[in-house]
C-alpha cells in the first residue's frame, strides 16, 4: 500500500515514426544544415517518378529487288527511370544553392534540385532546361537525357520526426480521517 501512496510514474513517449515533409530552406534553416558536412548527414526522397530518357532513329530508303520501295527505320530508347520515395544523397552544392543528389554511383551521375524563382513554397525542384516538346534536358552521367514533362514535379523530401519526453510524477493521496 505504501508503494501506491509515493508511486512515482515516469513516461517518455517517443514517436518514432517520421513523416516525409518537403525540403525547404526553412527546414535547412531550423536545422543548421548550412555546411555540406551537416547536409551530408541528411537522408532526402523524392516526391514523385522522374523519368530520364534519349532515343537515337535512323533510317534507309532503297528499292528491292522485285521494285518496291522500302524505308526502314531504327529506334534506339534508352530510359532511366527514379521510382517515387527513391533515396539519394547530398553530393555537393551547385549554382545558386542548388543541391546536387546522388541516387548511384557513378562519374557525374547526378541530378540537380532547387528553389524556383517566384516559388512561394520553397520546395527544390527538379533542374533541367526545359523545352516544350521534349521536356527537360539534363546531363546524367556523360550523355544527355530529356526528364519527360511529369518529372518536373519532383522534389525533394526528408523525414521529420518529433521527439517528445515527458516526466510526469503522481503522488497517491489517501486521505484524511477525523
Amino acid at each position: 500500500m505504501n508503494f501506491f501512496r509515493s508511486c512515482v510514474f515516469l513516461c517518455l513517449c517517443l514517436a518514432g515514426c517520421g513523416v516525409k515533409v518537403p525540403y525547404t530552406n526553412q527546414i535547412k534553416n531550423d536545422f543548421n544544415l548550412d555546411s555540406e558536412r551537416e547536409v551530408k548527414k541528411v537522408q532526402f526522397y523524392i516526391s514523385s517518378t522522374i523519368i530520364l530518357q534519349k532515343s537515337k532513329s535512323s533510317g534507309n530508303q532503297g528499292t528491292a529487288d522485285n521494285g518496291s520501295l522500302i524505308a526502314s527505320s531504327n529506334k534506339e530508347q534508352d530510359r532511366i527511370i527514379i521510382p517515387v520515395n527513391a533515396k539519394c544523397i547530398f553530393d555537393k552544392y551547385g549554382d545558386n544553392d542548388a543541391l546536387i543528389v546522388r541516387f548511384e554511383t557513378g562519374v557525374n551521375k547526378t541530378i540537380s534540385f532547387s528553389v524556383r524563382p517566384g516559388q512561394a513554397n520553397g520546395k527544390y525542384y527538379l533542374v533541367a532546361d526545359w523545352y516544350q516538346e521534349k521536356g527537360g534536358k539534363i546531363t546524367y552521367g556523360d550523355d544527355v537525357y530529356y526528364a519527360t514533362p511529369s518529372s518536373g514535379s519532383a522534389y525533394l523530401q526528408v523525414v521529420l520526426k518529433k521527439l517528445q519526453k515527458t516526466k510526469r510524477k503522481d503522488r497517491i493521496v489517501k486521505g484524511m480521517k477525523v
